[in-house]
Parts: C-alpha cells; sequence; structure tokens
C-alpha cells in the first residue's frame, strides 16, 4: 500500500507503527509463553534495523504536515523503541503525543493510554483520577484492560491490597490465557511481598 500511496503520511504512519511494534515480538514473551510488559523487556532482543526503519519512516511522514492518528501512535512507538533502558524513555514526550491524540479521537483506549502516561509524569494519582470517568464508559464494560490499569497505579502509589483485588478481577474478564496468567502473578507477587519491602 506504501508503495502506491509513497505520499499518504497516514499509510506511511500505519506501516511505520506496525515496524516498531513487531521490533519487539522477540521480547514480548518468555520461554514459556508467559507475557512480559515493555518495561521488563530485554531490549537487545528488539530488531534494531526494525526499529531504524520504522523511525525513518515516521520521521518523513511526520515532516510533510499534516498530522494523522497512526502517525502519532506510531511517532509514540518510536520514543518507546529508541530507548535504550525502561528508565531512559521520555515520557513527556510521551505525554504530549498522547494529549493530541486524545484530541484527534474520542477512544477510550486512547484515554487509558493517555492516563498511564499522565501517570508516568506527574505521579500514579494524577492517573487514576484521570481513569476515573472511564469507569462510566459504556465501551469499556467488561474490558479487563480499564481494571488491570487501575491495578498498575494503584500498585505505583502503594496501594497494594487494592491492586491485588483488582489484577485479579482483570483477570477474570480476559479470554487470553497468557493476559490472565500474567494477572495472576502480579496479584500474587504484589501480597505475597514482606511489608518492609513495600513502596
Amino acid at each position: 500500500m506504501h508503495k502506491l500511496l509513497p505520499d499518504n503520511g497516514e499509510v506511511a504512519g500505519l506501516l511505520a507503527l506496525m515496524l516498531l511494534t513487531d521490533a519487539r515480538r522477540a521480547a514480548r514473551t518468555g520461554p514459556n509463553g508467559e507475557l512480559i510488559p515493555l518495561d521488563e523487556q530485554d531490549r537487545t532482543l528488539w530488531d534494531g534495523g526494525v526499529i531504524a526503519e520504522g523511525v525513518a519512516l515516521i520521521s518523513a511522514a511526520l515532516s510533510k504536515g499534516s498530522v494523522g492518528e497512526y502517525q502519532l501512535q506510531a511517532a509514540i512507538a518510536a520514543v518507546h523503541d529508541e530507548a535504550a533502558h525502561a528508565e531512559d524513555t521520555d515520557w513527556p514526550q510521551i505525554l504530549a503525543l498522547y494529549g493530541v491524540l486524545k484530541r484527534m479521537t474520542d477512544n477510550p483506549m486512547v484515554a487509558l493510554n493517555h492516563a498511564i502516561a499522565t501517570a508516568m509524569v506527574e505521579g500514579p494519582d494524577v492517573g487514576l483520577t484521570l481513569l476515573a470517568p472511564l469507569q462510566e464508559d459504556e465501551r469499556l464494560r467488561g474490558n479487563h484492560r480499564l481494571d488491570a490499569v487501575r491495578a498498575h497505579l494503584l500498585e505505583r502509589a502503594g496501594e497494594r491490597d487494592a491492586a491485588a483485588k483488582l489484577y485479579r478481577e482483570a483477570a477474570t474478564k480476559t479470554t487470553s490465557v497468557p493476559e490472565r496468567n500474567y494477572l495472576l502473578m502480579r496479584a500474587a507477587r504484589i501480597t505475597a511481598r514482606p511489608a518492609s519491602a513495600r513502596p
């Protein structure tokens, strides 16, 4: 499609997004198929060549002016992929990109990710405040991701019992066995940790 429409920014953005996401595939699961979250992945397993291709593609697309949703999503993926370590991630830039994307679309998953980015920049309590309206959004009714994100932010805020409860609730809502196992593992891990080790 990009070969047929080389000047279409959204086509280039979608291709870049696919490349930048696929570049992390080898690090996304462990030897037994268990899920590994982005901040815990072995980034040496990421495909640097594919990342470079995706970054070049989205950089060229963004330089042409009109910006669409796929281009913004690709730009966010590029910021993640260019961080050598999780702690090097430029969260203020990601938050700014999600801010623009949120103004362009009413997609609740964008609002969810915007809340995560906000929490990474301004703290988990601010992120939790942004999540509150999403609990009334019918489009997220029964979706495990909202509970999982709330659990993650509660864990970061030190509310470990509440976080564990929500991880378990999220696990009952997903149809993916690896996701269910991951969520149950998170719940077990934080409840098993001694109080002296808790933030």
